[in-house]
């Protein structure tokens, strides 16, 4: 892999996590339209999501001190430690899916037509999101039962074409969170996911060719910039009530898909 594919993959990383437009559905449609394409090794995928990971903790490093304080004892620590809990919580339905649909769910990568309906999918639920006003709850005023519908959506987003921020922070909405809050509680849902899975592969961690290993520092560092600014992206975009147009996005990318499986061209 040369250092210009290395790149490009941390670009797409660092843009589709956090845009709402889905980053497993571009990999997929990118596999199948563009020629020489293949995914990125697991062990390769991890490093990416670890550089996002860097950027949520750099972005929102106030919520992340107060997560870590809640690992310690004392009153101090309480906002930090309900905080865990809703996030634990959040996680939860994704868990339970992936255990139990886990191959349904493989499976769906290998089509491009669950592709096409799940972005379209995700641009209705993103142009929905318009609609909704209600806002009313801060971060620190998030329930159990907020967390699990958000976690519920974000399960959803386990298929190929399904946005995990853009769903769950339109559930968010749905539950009357803020725009801000919505987005901050969906990009620290991201952490425990991405921990998990780097942790299940640092055994993988040493059997990177020496020769690869600038391919995969550039793209970690690729992903973490552009993931940073994404960030910053969706958060402007919902302060000025134009989230909903990355919707028009998804739905044209998805509709264009289809009508490509429809006449046989992928």
């Amino acid at each position: 892999m040369s250092l210009l594919v290395a790149a490009f993959l941390g670009v797409v990383q660092g843009l589709t996590e956090f845009l709402p437009i889905s980053s497993s559905g571009h990999l997929v449609i990118a596999q199948h339209f563009v020629p020489g394409f293949d995914q990125p090794g697991v062990l390769f995928e991890i490093v990416l999501h670890l550089g996002t990971l860097l950027a949520v903790v750099l972005y929102l490093r106030a919520d992340v001190s107060s997560l870590l304080s809640g690992l310690w004892p004392g009153s101090e620590g309480r906002t930090g430690r309900r905080l865990i809990l809703l996030l634990v919580v959040g996680t939860l339905p994704a868990v339970v899916v992936a255990l139990t649909l886990r191959d349904f769910v493989e499976q769906s990568f290998e089509s491009l037509s669950v592709v096409g309906v799940c972005l379209c999918a995700t641009g209705l639920l993103l142009l929905y999101s318009a609609r909704l006003h209600k806002e009313q709850k801060e971060l620190t005023e998030l329930g159990l039962l907020d967390a699990l519908v958000i976690g519920a959506f974000q399960s959803i987003a386990l298929l190929p074409g399904v946005s995990r921020s853009g769903t769950t922070i339109v559930a968010g909405l749905g539950r009357g969170i803020v725009h801000g809050s919505a987005a901050r509680f969906s990009f620290l849902l991201s952490l425990p996911a991405i921990l998990g899975a780097a942790i299940l592969n640092i055994p993988e961690a040493t059997q990177i060719p020496e020769a690869a290993l600038g391919g995969y520092v550039v793209g970690f560092l690729t992903a973490f910039a552009i993931g940073y600014l994404a960030i910053g992206i969706v958060i402007k975009f919902l302060a000025s009530r134009r989230f909903h147009m990355f919707g028009y996005y998804c739905l044209a990318v998805g509709g264009a898909v289809l009508v490509s499986v429809a006449l046989g061209l992928a």
